[in-house]
């Protein structure tokens, strides 16, 4: 059963009950509501996954929020773009759904929001990473070299082996959560394409 608005929520809403029904001014609403959602809403969304990753260890030394802050302090410390201090410090956020398929998630969450280099680099940053780790899961380690043509190797090669992979010290001096909004807020209050 649907629930119904809060009394006080004044904003506007299509009449539709059935998308078979909406008319043209339905649609200038929602388009015009989710604009509004984009830029009012919408850093704060990804602000509060990156919070919540707080709570996740899973084995590492350091939790996966103290970890995506030393991707981004490092990342902002190396004069990376706003888009590229985002990706490190987003890399992770899939993990709060599933850690199997994570860059994956990750990857489209930013990917309206991104170049075409930093989605790709975010869904594949784990064959990346496997230069360290798939030897002790049975895995080879030269899964990256899959990519090796790609417009975008290099950048997964800087995110994965200068910001990722040094990345796990629970005593590292990391920029503050907080300190991020400005590089959030100026990525995904704006998406640069439709996803389909």
């Amino acid at each position: 059963m649907a629930t119904q608005p809060a009394a006080n929520d004044t904003a506007p809403r299509a009449e539709f009950r059935s998308m078979f029904e909406g008319t043209e001014d339905d649609w200038k609403i929602i388009g015009s509501e989710h604009a509004k959602h984009q830029q009012e809403r919408q850093p704060d969304v990804i602000m509060e996954q990156l919070a919540r990753l707080g709570d996740m260890q899973v084995g590492f030394r350091a939790d996966q929020l103290t970890h995506s802050l030393m991707c981004g302090t490092l990342a902002r410390r190396a004069g990376a773009s706003d888009q590229e201090v985002v990706a490190a410090l987003c890399h992770d956020l899939g993990k709060a759904m599933s850690i199997p398929n994570h860059g994956a998630i990750a990857a489209e969450i930013l990917r309206p929001y991104v170049d075409d280099y930093v989605y790709h680099t975010i869904k594949w940053h784990q064959h990346f990473q496997g230069k360290y780790y798939y030897n002790h899961m049975g895995l080879p380690t030269d899964m990256r070299d899959q990519f090796k043509d790609e417009d975008w190797y290099e950048f997964a090669c800087k995110l994965v082996d200068e910001w990722d992979a040094p990345a796990f010290d629970d005593e590292f001096d990391c920029d503050e959560l907080e300190s991020f909004r400005p590089e959030v807020t100026r990525v995904f209050s704006r998406p640069k394409k439709m996803v389909g």
